[in-house]
């Protein structure tokens, strides 16, 4: 009846019809445009047929559809909130004339309906679902919502107060929720969806289910006054409200559909749209969509790293304590038996402790079995000799950040692996070449940076120095990507990639200490900003001696840019042995709270010693000149990496600062921060700031894209 590259419509016996999604030589059914127009014919078929009596849709593949095409949303999103508006309205009519075919329809959902996948569905009066098979509206999570009525319908079909749930967490739902919901009528096993999805849609036609009422029902308001619909959205607002000034979908989404909730089908599809289209606007749809598209840019790298790579059958962590234990138990976890050494046996001890309390973490969530985390924690051997390490196929140093150990240590560690053994280097800041000197097969070198804590950052830095080979890269990548990290290839150089661009941001932090800010001013500032934690406060978790150290480290390596401030506060805090955490005080004061965090609170002694370095006293910055103090050098530093090749793409860098530091998700990198900002106005940022020093001076290259309008991504 019709074939065309993403969908076909079959006859099947009695008048009934399949409708089905077959994307042409893809693995995945996704609503890009040629989907939908193919839809918006194999509807008009349909409604034109006088012999047809009922529809199952069904998928091909083993998804039923995964959501919207996210790549054509770039060039849609250009257009104004107005123009995107009206074509999201436009799509809606379209979708309309399947919800009101004159026959019923039901929907076999047999794997992922995703965003427009469960809003297509939701066109249906009826859908059953695998007991294997999720739903759910994920958009929130490209700062967006549903937009193909996906907010109306299920709100209807499922209530409001879950419809807003469903919406504001983009959490999928599995079967017994989804049915639980009423968002499906039946679940059934994988193998007889297909049959119970025929017999429902048999049933319909029959009139033995009442699909007329749950179509109308979609096309009807809901039962609330505007008043209860109102204190249902007001209900869900409170855990919203601390992302909703950078992130406003999810809080625009539930006032919306609180107010549809009073309308009819088209009043609400109007509010929707024309919401949809703001939202689209915003830094945080633009960010979020773009860091979507990075990872899926990051995949297709490491496929191409794969073909490459040698499996990891048999790890090792040289170092224990809690870094090494991170990555012990990390590597365990995911299959991957591991030997742990140190030469004293209480860093080993260390280490298995780090190793039990993230397994006792699993095991509390339901995660683990008792049987299971016994097997994983066995896969873990503590020694102190080197026995067995002549069949190991990668081993991670974590040792003592101190050049002249690293070497001495991995060259006695060279005597003792195979040839073809990979050694990774868990430096945060010391040149891959510099460590490598002493070794006889520096090809088999690489770096692997970890960030602490291991089992839960999920950034690995695979740092590439001039002699390590292609394969030696592709194989920590692949033990990487087993340990369900994000690997980025960099290379080499002080820092690397996300240490280094973080740099001129603390030291433009200890600059403004210098010059009167009050820390805990900036704290709040940044954090407004969308920082998870302000520059002080991060210094105290991170370790004020251990960033010092690697500060020192980095900002020897780029002398002309990065400058020693005269009244450094991080210096003067480590000379009081004032580290952080670890020591109980920092910036702040720390006392564990009765489940053994560390609980902040504010200590006059570091505003004390802080005023020391401020002979001119305090003095009151703005919050917008706190930003751009702040801001600007990690841009400038950004570019700079970029320009020199320590990464490859825009792409790749600003995952690695998303991923490796928190940088803010509404603002997607610094890459695409400084894209939202326009590089005309970076430059002019520049120049307004240049007496602050080299690190806030643009690049020659950044001016040049200023002045020709390019940008880091396109359009």
């Amino acid at each position: 009846m019709f074939q065309g590259h993403s969908i076909q419509v079959l006859p099947l016996a009695d008048g009934l019809v399949e409708l089905r999604f077959d994307r042409t030589g893809e693995a995945i059914n996704k609503l890009d445009a040629r989907t939908v127009d193919e839809f918006r014919q194999a509807t008009a078929l349909i409604a034109d047929a006088p012999d047809v009596r009922g529809v199952l849709v069904t998928s091909a593949k083993d998804v039923f559809i995964v959501g919207a095409d996210i790549t054509e949303f770039g060039r849609k999103f250009q257009q104004s909130a107005e123009a995107i508006a009206s074509g999201v309205r436009a799509s809606n009519d379209m979708l309309n004339r399947f919800e009101d075919l004159a026959v019923p329809s039901v929907v076999a959902i047999n794997g992922f309906a995703l965003g427009g996948g469960l809003e297509l569905a939701l066109l249906a009066p009826l859908r059953v679902m695998a007991d294997t098979a999720q739903v759910g509206v994920p958009e929130v999570k490209l700062g967006l919502f549903p937009g193909f009525g996906g907010t109306v319908r299920l709100a209807r079909v499922a209530g409001l107060a879950t419809a807003i749930e469903w919406v504001a967490s983009g959490k999928p739902a599995r079967a017994p929720g989804a049915l639980a919901a009423g968002v499906v009528d039946e679940v059934a096993p994988l193998a007889e969806l297909r049959e119970r999805a025929l017999a429902l849609l048999q049933r319909a036609v029959r009139g033995e289910v009442d699909w007329q009422g749950a179509q109308m029902r979609k096309r009807a308001a809901t039962a609330l006054s505007a008043a209860e619909a109102g204190a249902i959205a007001e209900a869900a607002r409170a855990p919203l409200a601390r992302t909703a000034r950078h992130q406003p979908a999810a809080v625009t989404a539930l006032e919306m559909m609180a107010a549809g909730a009073t309308r009819d089908r088209a009043g609400a599809l109007d509010l929707e749209s024309a919401a949809f289209g703001r939202v689209a606007k915003t830094q945080a749809a633009a960010s979020l969509v773009q860091a979507f598209l990075n990872d899926q840019a990051l995949k297709k790298l490491y496929k191409r790293h794969a073909r490459a790579a040698r499996p990891v059958r048999q790890g090792a962590v040289l170092g224990a304590g809690t870094m090494g234990g991170g990555i012990a138990v990390t590597s365990a976890l995911r299959g991957t038996p591991v030997r742990m050494k140190d030469i004293a046996q209480g860093a080993l001890d260390l280490g298995m402790a780090e190793a039990g309390k993230q397994l006792a973490r699993q095991l509390k969530s339901g995660r683990l079995t008792p049987g299971k985390a016994e097997a994983i924690r066995a896969s873990i051997r503590p020694q102190l000799d080197e026995a067995g390490f002549d069949d190991v196929d990668c081993v991670i140093e974590a040792i003592v950040e101190n050049l002249d150990v690293k070497r001495k240590v991995l060259a006695a560690l060279e005597a003792s692996v195979r040839a073809d053994t990979v050694i990774a280097s868990n430096t945060s800041s010391l040149r891959i070449d510099d460590i490598a000197q002493p070794l006889a097969r520096p090809e088999n070198f690489v770096g692997m940076h970890f960030f602490n804590p291991v089992p839960v950052m999920p950034l690995v830095e695979v740092i590439q120095g001039s002699q390590t080979s292609d394969a030696a890269v592709a194989t920590a990548v692949g033990y990487a990507l087993a340990m369900g990290k994000t690997p980025i290839v960099v290379k080499d150089g002080p820092g690397f990639v996300v240490n280094r661009i973080l740099t001129p941001y603390v030291n433009a932090f200890v600059q403004l200490l210098a010059d009167g800010a009050d820390f805990e001013a900036v704290d709040r500032a940044m954090e407004a900003f969308g920082w998870p934690m302000g520059p002080a406060y991060l210094q105290d978790v991170v370790g004020m001696d251990v960033g010092a150290h690697v500060f020192d480290v980095i900002a020897a390596g780029y002398p002309q840019r990065i400058r020693p401030i005269a009244r450094n506060a991080i210096a003067l805090m480590v000379a009081h042995q004032r580290y952080g955490q670890k020591t109980g005080a920092g910036f702040y004061r720390y006392e564990n709270d009765p489940a053994g965090k560390p609980r902040k609170s504010a200590d006059p002694a570091a505003h004390a010693l802080v005023a020391t370095l401020q002979p001119q006293g305090r003095r009151t910055f703005s919050d917008a000149e706190i930003v751009e103090r702040m801001m600007l050098p990690l841009l400038v530093e950004a570019a700079h990496a970029l320009e020199e090749g320590v990464v490859a793409t825009p792409a790749e860098l600003d995952m690695a600062l998303l991923l490796g530091i928190g940088f803010p998700a509404h603002a997607g990198g610094a890459l695409k921060y400084a894209d939202w900002l326009g590089l005309q106005h970076v430059v002019a940022l520049s120049d307004k700031h240049a007496a602050l020093g080299p690190a806030y001076v643009a690049t020659p290259r950044m001016r040049e894209m200023a002045a020709s309008g390019e940008r880091y991504y396109p359009l």
